[in-house]
């Protein structure tokens, strides 16, 4: 997989819960058109676990036919059933997509060493003519491949050449870079963790996957270029703007219930789908069981936009174009914010 910034692209749905084509036609456009290096289609941030098998199907389908030979386009095919992540990526494969991403399997819990047994060299081997990513992301799953397995891995499967790293730990990250060598790609999970990884010379990653170059693709994808390019200091001063929306992939807030009080936890990507709701992107809502944020969260949410909106106006401008909306008016008009919070 090439260096660069690859959307973890959001899936839009119409009010009733099914499959927005033309809004979701209209965000692979606006990716391309910012020179995004490619998308991911079905992970965890356009709602994979909620789809049905035909769905999954269909959404790579139609990013793999518009993508090609635009950039690159790469499918979300993981599960915790090795013989579905088979059929998935076969599927995929047929598409001619250009690489897939497995998360390592969750909730059933194997070992670092089943992980890469029963699962990974097992996907690999049967698709040696597609790249295979490794999505190691402990929060979510609840399992991890350790980096010795994922090193043994590369080396018995000539398509795995990168990973996908969300542990949020630097050791980890530095453990892979020692164990797999400097020529294996590691890519970012956490849009918080893309300029400290990729400029710190023990983890030299080299690009991310992003959930936040939804809203800002072009700005994204020029950070990760200018770092690869060895212009750190440009890439800090982007970065620096780039900020209070990468705090946002997840808000945290403490609510008071009749019971005493509760800390509520909006996980990605349901801050990032208010927020492109807030900005006339489509995006629908998201789907069960996710729901909305609190108001809380949302108040949050609306004052890092207006920030970011009086600040450095220049980050929301090619959505003002793209989408034709008025940003200061979708940020500060109640009337677009209505129905996207809970009361607790």
């Amino acid at each position: 997989m090439d260096q660069g910034c690859f959307t973890a692209l959001v899936t839009p749905f119409n009010e009733s819960g099914d499959l927005d084509r033309e809004g979701f036609e209209q965000l692979i456009d606006f990716q391309i058109e910012n020179g995004i290096t490619g998308i991911l289609a079905t992970g965890t941030t356009g709602e994979s676990p909620t789809f049905k098998w035909k769905e999954h199907d269909l959404v790579i389908a139609l990013a793999a036919r518009q993508a090609k030979g635009k950039c690159l386009c790469i499918a979300g095919t993981g599960s915790n059933n090795t013989a579905e992540a088979l059929t998935g990526t076969g599927h995929a494969v047929k598409e001619g997509v250009d690489a897939v991403l497995l998360a390592d399997p969750y909730y059933n819990g194997p070992s670092s060493l089943e992980i890469r047994k029963e699962y990974y060299e097992t996907v690999a081997r049967e698709y040696p003519g597609v790249e295979v990513i490794p999505y190691i992301i402990p929060g979510r799953t609840g399992a991890q491949m350790l980096p010795q397995d994922l090193a043994l891995l590369a080396e018995s499967c000539p398509n795995v050449t990168s990973v996908k790293e969300a542990t949020g730990s630097l050791e980890n990250m530095k453990l892979t870079r020692e164990f797999c060598g400097k020529d294996f790609k590691i890519l970012s999970g956490d849009d918080g963790l893309v300029y400290d990884i990729m400029t710190d010379p023990a983890v030299k990653a080299c690009g991310s996957f992003s959930v936040m170059s939804n809203i800002v693709p072009g700005f994204m994808t020029e950070m990760v270029s200018l770092i690869n390019k060895g212009k750190p200091e440009e890439a800090r001063l982007l970065q620096e703007k780039l900020t209070p929306l990468l705090d946002l992939v997840g808000v945290t807030t403490q609510e008071e219930s009749k019971f005493g009080p509760v800390s509520c936890r909006a996980r990605n990507p349901l801050p990032l789908k208010t927020m492109m709701q807030i900005l006339g992107m489509p995006s629908g809502p998201c789907r069960k069981p996710l729901g909305r944020m609190t108001r809380k969260g949302l108040d949050i949410v609306l004052a890092a936009m207006k920030k970011v909106q009086s600040r450095t106006p220049e980050l929301f401008e090619p959505i003002q174009k793209a989408f034709n909306v008025d940003i200061d008016e979708r940020i500060n008009n109640p009337e677009y914010h209505v129905g996207l919070w809970y009361d607790y």
